[in-house]
């Protein structure tokens, strides 16, 4: 999917949410935990019940590599699925990898090719081990990386913030800053969390046209009118995920209905947010 492809999706569903498929079999209804397939109808349910209010699915790969073979087939049933739908939505591979060179073009085969098993859209990756480790993930036409920057979790204090002996820069300002010499607004965005939502003006300082991957909305307490206040741009440039908030709304039979009244509340919150940019 494209930057203008995504955009369109955008403003036709008047929405920029993205629902994570961190699909866990032990917070799965009951029904479902003894089927042969039921992670795949776990998320077929989610998917056909949020559709009409979400534009992006970010099946996080650590719940499905922890399953060992049968969780990956799951993964792969679940894009299928995804990819046979006309009305299209944004996938991300929610992986997290970077390592040197030619292991970053395996993972970038992997996950993003489109004669592969899996042929997402985009994948995240982490930026540590520098420019050699992300631009094997950049040759795949139409295809994202998504740079970790700004993480949401207690631990970003550890290294993100600290200074650099060159300026008074933190460390997440020089990702982002470096970064851009690797990839375009067109094909890299940038993974903020919500919980960091005061920080969003100085990352939009450095990346003002490019899109954001938010998470930690919902659960984990990020406010998604703080983060359109700082993150919005003008074609709208954010892509804010909720997962727990959504998927594990109920854990009875009526988990899909719940599911899908979660992410209307956010669609309709996030489409009050877009009549002011679009």
């Amino acid at each position: 999917m494209t930057r203008q492809q995504l955009i369109e999706t955008i403003r036709r569903k008047q929405s920029f949410l993205c629902v994570g498929l961190d699909t866990d079999i032990r917070k799965m209804p009951q029904h479902l935990q003894n089927e042969e397939d039921g992670i795949f109808l776990f998320n077929k349910a989610i998917i056909d019940a949020t559709l009409p209010y979400a534009v992006a699915y970010k099946p996080n790969l650590a719940f499905y590599e922890a399953a060992g073979i049968k969780g990956l087939v799951q993964l792969k049933k679940t894009m299928d699925y995804l990819h046979s739908l006309e009305d299209k939505a944004f996938t991300i591979a929610d992986a997290k990898r970077g390592d040197i060179g030619n292991t970053s073009q395996q993972y970038a085969k992997a996950f993003l090719d489109p004669e592969g098993d899996f042929n997402f859209d985009s994948m995240t990756i982490a930026p540590y081990m520098g420019e050699d480790s992300v631009t094997p993930f950049t040759v795949y036409d139409g295809k994202w990386v998504i740079l970790l920057a700004l993480t949401s979790n207690k631990g970003a204090f550890d290294f993100q913030f600290l200074k650099t002996e060159y300026d008074d820069r933190n460390l997440f300002e020089h990702v982002l800053k470096k970064s851009q010499q690797w990839g375009t607004p067109d094909n890299m965005m940038y993974v903020v969390g919500a919980t960091k939502a005061n920080m969003l003006t100085t990352v939009r300082d450095i990346v003002p046209d490019s899109f954001l991957l938010v998470p930690g909305v919902g659960a984990q307490g990020g406010s998604l009118s703080e983060v359109c206040r700082y993150g919005l741009n003008s074609d709208c440039g954010l892509l804010v995920n909720s997962s727990r908030g959504i998927i594990y709304a109920s854990n009875g039979t009526d988990f899909a209905q719940r599911a899908a009244e979660e992410a209307a509340k956010l669609q309709q919150q996030m489409a009050d947010e877009l009549r002011r940019i679009f």
